[in-house]
C-alpha cells in the first residue's frame, strides 16, 4: 500500500470508530461501521460452539478473496442464486470503501448500496471464491442500480432477493427511505430490477414497484424460489420480527405483477395482494429453498431474539415448522441476513451470514 493509501485507511478508520456506535446487528444506521479488522475489535472466524460453523469469510480484508482489491472493505447480506448455466452469482448490500466519505448518509466510507460479484465453486466446503465481480472504470466494484443516497428521499437501494428465469437475471431491491429504531427501516418501495448479459448491466424495472402501503407493504423484503414452473416470491414488511406471505408467477411472468397468485390460506388467489395471509412469523431476512436430503422446503431467517433459525415446510406455501436455531443470539449476536447456498450439498448445509461487528460476511455450515 502506498503511504497515502496509509494515511487514509487511518484517517478513514479512525472517522468510522467514531461512529461505530454499537454492536447490534440491526442499528438504526448501518453506515455507522468498521470494517477494519482488529480496529474493529475482531479477529478471525467466529468461534460458535453449538450446532453450525464458521468456515470461511467471503468479504474484506481478512478474505482469501481479497475483496479489498476492488475496493470493497466491508459489506452485507450476500444473496445468491444460480444464473442457469452453472454460475453463481451473489449481490451484496450497503458496501465500504475507500473513496469521497458520503456524510449526508451518516457515513465515513464511500459508500455503494447494490454490487455483484460470480464464482464457480460448487464445493462450498473450502469456502467459496469469486471469479469476476461488476467493476467501474477504475476497476472498484460499482453500484447495479444507483442510489442517492439522500435520508428522507432513498438513503440506498438494496438487494433482497436474486433469480434467474428464463436466461435473464432478475433482483428484487428495496428503496430505504430511512434507517429507524434498532431493527427497522421505512422503505419507498420493493421493485425488480433487469440484467441480460449475466449482471454486467442493470435496468429497473418501475412496472413492478411494489409501493409500502396497503397489502403491498407486505413484500417490501423478498425471497426467491424456482419449483414446478413457478417462480413463489416470500415477502416481509420493512425491518425484522414480522410475518412472512407468499406469492407465485410463473416463470415467464416474472415482471407482470397482475400475473401474481396470492395464498390466502386455502388457496391462490390471482391478482389479489390483499388476499395474501401470513405463512410465518417473527421474521427477518428471509432465504428458501427445497432441500433434497430432508425431502421438504427449508427457511432460514433470524427469529425475534437475532438467532439464525431453520424452518421446514412439505410445499412451498407451507404450513412451515417451528424454528429449530442454528447459531443462539448468545454465540453470534450481529449475525443477521442467513442466505442458502443455491446448490445441493448432501446433509451439510451452507449459508451466507452477516457479522454486523465486522460488517462482512462469513460462510458457515450445519449439519441437517
Amino acid at each position: 500500500m502506498t503511504r497515502t493509501g496509509s494515511i487514509l485507511l487511518s484517517a478513514l478508520a479512525g472517522a468510522s470508530a467514531l461512529l461505530l456506535m454499537a454492536t447490534s446487528p440491526a442499528t438504526a444506521n448501518p453506515n455507522a461501521i468498521n470494517p477494519i479488522p482488529v480496529l474493529n475489535g475482531t479477529t478471525g472466524l467466529p468461534n460458535l460452539a453449538g450446532r453450525s460453523r464458521a468456515i470461511f469469510q467471503m468479504t474484506g480484508m481478512a478474505s482469501p478473496n481479497n475483496t479489498q482489491t476492488y475496493n470493497v472493505l466491508g459489506t452485507d447480506l450476500g444473496i445468491m442464486w444460480d444464473n442457469g448455466h452453472g454460475e453463481m452469482l451473489t449481490a451484496f448490500g450497503d458496501t465500504a470503501g475507500f473513496g469521497l466519505p458520503n456524510l449526508l448518509a451518516g457515513s465515513a466510507w464511500a459508500w455503494r448500496s447494490n454490487i455483484l460479484l460470480r464464482s464457480h465453486t460448487q464445493d462450498p466446503a473450502g469456502g467459496i471464491f469469486f471469479d469476476s465481480v461488476v467493476r467501474d472504470v477504475f476497476g472498484q466494484a460499482r453500484d447495479l442500480i444507483p442510489s442517492p443516497k439522500i435520508p428522507f428521499l432513498e438513503i440506498s437501494r438494496i438487494p433482497t432477493a436474486g433469480i434467474s428465469a428464463d436466461g435473464v437475471q432478475y433482483m428484487s431491491l428495496m428503496s430505504v427511505r430511512n434507517w429507524d429504531d434498532v431493527g427497522q427501516w421505512s422503505t419507498n418501495f420493493s421493485g425488480l430490477a433487469v440484467s441480460g448479459d449475466n449482471g454486467e448491466t442493470w435496468a429497473d424495472l418501475p412496472e413492478t414497484r411494489r409501493p409500502n402501503e396497503g397489502a403491498d407493504a407486505n413484500f417490501q423484503m423478498n425471497s426467491f424460489l424456482k419449483n414446478g414452473g413457478y417462480i413463489y416470491e416470500y415477502g416481509t414488511p420493512s425491518g425484522r420480527n414480522k410475518a412472512a406471505y407468499v406469492a407465485r408467477v410463473r416463470e415467464s411472468d416474472i415482471a407482470n405483477l397482475s400475473r401474481y397468485e396470492y395464498w390466502d390460506g386455502d388457496r391462490w388467489r390471482m391478482n389479489d395482494v390483499n388476499a395474501a395471509v401470513p405463512i410465518m412469523g417473527g421474521v427477518g431476512e428471509l432465504s428458501v429453498m427445497y432441500n433434497d436430503y430432508l425431502g421438504q422446503f427449508i427457511s432460514l431467517t433470524t427469529d425475534p431474539f437475532n438467532s439464525v433459525v431453520l424452518r421446514r415446510a412439505p410445499s412451498p406455501a407451507g404450513p412451515w415448522s417451528a424454528p429449530e436455531v442454528l447459531i443462539d443470539t448468545r454465540e453470534l449476536p450481529t449475525a443477521y441476513a442467513p442466505s442458502i447456498y443455491p446448490y445441493q450439498t448432501g446433509r451439510d448445509l451452507y449459508f451466507l451470514t452477516t457479522v454486523h461487528s465486522q460488517y462482512n460476511v462469513v460462510l458457515m455450515r450445519t449439519t441437517l
